[in-house]
């Protein structure tokens, strides 16, 4: 069975900082790209970021750059959002993502995995 469990969300202060985890299970994602979404309360879904399991940053969305890191650690299969100077904005629920494809990360409608979502609030 096909898993992808985020976790690391919470409740932090503006300027804070966050690392989301994500633990991908029940098949090889060695040739997939691992992407974040977000989706704030009466918003669409929207990219944050993602990479390639070797580490390669594919594309980042604008509203994040220089603020959040995508990693992983392949050993244990997980992919990580490092989230730092947060903003009231940034919150939302976050999902991390599996897609077959090495273009058009940015587009959700490439991914046919999802974990389940964390919620990440940041008070002002």
């Amino acid at each position: 069975q096909v898993q992808l469990v985020e976790s690391g969300g919470g409740l932090v202060q503006a300027g804070g900082s966050l690392r989301l985890s994500c633990a991908a299970s029940g098949r090889s994602f060695s040739t997939y790209a691992m992407g974040w979404f977000r989706q704030a309360p009466g918003k669409e879904r929207e990219f944050v970021t993602a990479t390639s399991w070797t580490g390669s940053s594919l594309y980042s969305a604008d509203s994040v750059k220089g603020r959040f890191t995508i990693s992983v650690d392949n050993a244990k299969s997980t992919v990580y959002l490092e989230m730092n100077s947060l903003k009231p904005e940034d919150t939302a629920v976050y999902y991390c993502a599996a897609s077959p494809l090495g273009t058009y990360v940015y587009n959700l409608k490439a991914y046919n995995y999802w974990g389940q979502g964390t919620q990440v609030t940041v008070s002002s």
